[in-house]
């Protein structure tokens, strides 16, 4: 047993340490960058792939919204065909071929043998061509297209949704392994004092060699759970830089996390909000007009297509007797009057397609809703886990002191102080999770209401 001179020594020690590591921690080396949970979250929509793919999605549609307006338009066209003859073309008139007539005589007087001469001929060919009835088609078209770049939109609102919820959720797992860290950090300089005070001891036969090998597992322990969590924040923070849409090897720090709040929340409220909000309702509302729009469509089939168009022909190197160039003017009409009843199948095709798209609104505010109900649950169980882990802390807290002071006065032994400061430590692991849980539950629950932030 333990002299008292030797329990105040060792109770120094410890005091000189813990003072020691809190001044190591404050003259630590200051990482490159530390960086706020804000400007992850504005670094992510910035900066991420996925959301810059999707953002392309909405150019392209706009893009090809801007091509078919200009179908509504006249469409000019210009053909050139050349060509060489391999045998000669031979008109024959024969005498009179074209009447005779009184103090003329027949025309032509005699037979007459006119020949293609064998050379390259060219014929320029120009269109132009104004769509009259497919107009209302066009337009019908149009409207399609408006709305697949709305519901490109929404897509990509449910991807920076997703991603906000990403970057917060891999946020907050660096902020929880970076602070295991350092209680990791601080329980290994701990213990290899520790481990030299008992070594001091053993030699002077005031403790026993099991309390000295105890203190080395401890230090073992403590020295391998530091490695692997050191390892573990370099993996999560790869994945964090990666969310961002930077070099995954970029150093950070992060910030810690602000105390939990005591806004109460109003899950009517928020159901009505999500069912506004959520991409998933409104994508699928903008399917049901897409698919009646599509049936719109296929009933326009049923007009005919009527088109007036301007053409102007020149030849070139043909035989002088063979204009040299023509032009006209013309309406064309198109018009399929009997199809053995496909059009008429093919549109109640798609008014069963418009009933599936309008099953599926009521199926997606159903799933909101859900989501809604059992992300403000989360919330709700994580708010009172943080209450009990906090409840927990103080306790354990007032437990260390007891003990400390009992030991001062030799009422209790270094096991019962080493056993108080363990409670003492997974006691602030359990809060610092519960507390993470929170704010993982809270960023759920605003991705469920739809949030973008």
């Amino acid at each position: 047993m333990m002299t008292l001179a030797y329990r105040l020594r060792f109770l120094f020690a410890i005091g000189c340490l813990i003072g020691l590591s809190a001044a190591a921690r404050g003259q630590s080396r200051v990482p490159a960058e530390t960086l706020t949970l804000e400007q992850a979250v504005a670094l992510a929509l910035r900066d991420n792939s996925q959301i810059k793919n999707t953002e392309l999605d909405v150019s392209k549609a706009g893009e090809e919204l801007a091509a078919t307006r200009t179908r509504r338009l006249p469409s000019f066209s210009f053909d050139i065909i050349g060509s060489q003859q391999l045998k000669p073309i031979d008109f024959t008139f024969e005498r009179g071929v074209f009447g005779t007539f009184p103090g003329i005589g027949p025309i032509p007087s005699e037979d007459t043998r006119l020949s293609t001469p064998l050379k390259p001929t060219a014929i320029f060919i120009t269109r132009v061509s104004q769509p009259l009835s497919q107009l209302y088609r066009v337009n019908l078209n149009l409207n399609q297209l408006k709305l697949k770049a709305e519901i490109a939109q929404e897509e990509s609102r449910s991807k920076r949704q997703q991603v906000v919820r990403d970057v917060k959720r891999a946020y907050f797992a660096v902020l929880q392994t970076q602070s295991a860290l350092e209680s990791a950090a601080e329980t290994v300089r701990l213990y290899k004092e520790l481990d030299r005070l008992t070594g001091d001891y053993l030699a002077q036969r005031v403790v026993l060699r099991t309390e000295s090998l105890d203190v080395k597992s401890r230090l073992a322990k403590s020295e391998y759970d530091t490695l692997t969590l050191t390892d573990q924040l370099d993996v999560q923070k790869q994945q964090l830089n990666m969310l961002l849409g930077r070099d995954v090897l970029t150093e950070f720090a992060v910030t810690e996390v602000p105390e939990a709040d005591d806004l109460e929340l109003d899950v009517v409220a928020a159901r009505t909000r999500a069912l506004q909000q959520r991409s998933e309702v409104r994508e699928a509302q903008l399917k049901v007009k897409q698919s009646e729009g599509d049936r719109r469509i296929k009933k326009a089939e049923y007009i005919p297509e009527v088109s007036i168009g301007f053409q102007y022909i020149a030849l070139r190197n043909f035989n002088s007797f063979i204009p040299g160039s023509y032009m006209n003017v013309g309406v064309t009409f198109t018009w399929e009057f009997f199809d053995w009843g496909r059009k008429k199948h093919e549109l109640a095709e798609k008014g069963l397609t418009t009933e599936q798209a309008q099953n599926g609104v009521r199926d997606a505010e159903r799933a909101v809703v859900i989501d809604v109900n059992d992300k403000f649950n989360k919330l709700r169980q994580a708010r009172q886990l943080l209450k009990v882990s906090q409840l927990a802390q103080e306790a354990s807290m007032e437990g260390v002191r007891v003990t400390t002071n009992r030991y001062k006065v030799q009422m209790s032994l270094l096991k019962d102080v080493l056993q108080a400061q363990t409670q003492l430590e997974q006691a602030n692991h359990q809060w610092r999770q519960a507390l993470l849980s929170f704010w993982t539950a809270r960023a759920e629950f605003e991705n469920a209401t739809g949030e973008e932030k």
